[in-house]
Parts: structure tokens; sequence; C-alpha cells
């Protein structure tokens, strides 16, 4: 009985905290994983003709967990559409900073930047995340 109810709640935990390894094993988000300042650039130019978006995490953060499970759930652009990178900030904190001073906007964890010429078109922390509609950025 004991493993039932600790199964069950395991089950309940996941699907608040982000999920199990087996379901980010079947992600099916295209990222692109940022891990270099030289990818700004590229970032910059590649977003005067595809919307470009940095979704930053940081893998320590249970708030981040939840809302990147959401998101990844209801992610339904097609490939070409947009380019969507993803920061791990605990990895990369050098970079969140320069995203900061780059694109003028205040650090946040999580965030999700959308890029269209050059500039932050959109900007969203936290759960407002998901209410985001990249849909309306093509």
């Amino acid at each position: 009985m004991w493993k039932e109810h600790k199964k069950r709640f395991m089950g309940l935990f996941d699907s608040i905290f982000g999920g199990s390894k087996d379901q980010a094993e079947t992600d099916t988000t295209p990222w692109i994983d940022l891990d270099t300042m030289e990818q700004l650039d590229t970032i910059v130019e590649n977003s005067k003709t595809t919307p470009q978006a940095i979704f930053k995490h940081s893998t320590r953060c249970g708030v981040s967990r939840m809302v990147i499970g959401q998101f990844k759930k209801e992610y339904a652009l097609e490939e070409g559409q947009l380019d969507l990178y993803y920061l791990d900030l605990i990895a990369n904190r050098v970079i969140s900073n320069e995203i900061a001073n780059r694109f003028n906007v205040v650090h946040e964890s999580p965030q999700l930047l959308v890029i269209k010429n050059g500039v932050v078109v959109k900007h969203a922390s936290h759960g407002a995340i998901n209410d985001v509609l990249l849909e309306s950025f093509l």
C-alpha cells in the first residue's frame, strides 16, 4: 500500500515541479542551447528575418521548473517559425548579464524575451511567460 501512495505522490510532485526524467528525455521543444556570447550577435542578426526567443531558466528554482514545464507542454510553433534559445542561468550567468545589458531588460528568472529586428519586442517573467502568445510575433 505504501508503494502505491508513494507512486501517486511522486506523480503529483512531478506534475507540479516540472516532470520526471522520462518527460525531460522526450522533450520535443526545439531548443537551441545558448552558451556563448557570440550567439547573441547571431540572435540579433537572425532577428531581422526570423523572430528569436530566449528562455532564461534557473535549474535550481522550483518556480522556473514549473514554468518551463508548462511552456514545453503549450509550445506549438512549427520548425522555422521562430528560433528558440534556452539559457541555463546557473551555468551561464555572464551571458544572462549581457542579455540584460544588451537588450535593456531587467534580469529575472525565469524569463522569456522575444526579439525582432534586433530589439526586445516582448518580455515576461514567472507565470506571465505562459501568457505570451508567440504566434503574434511571427
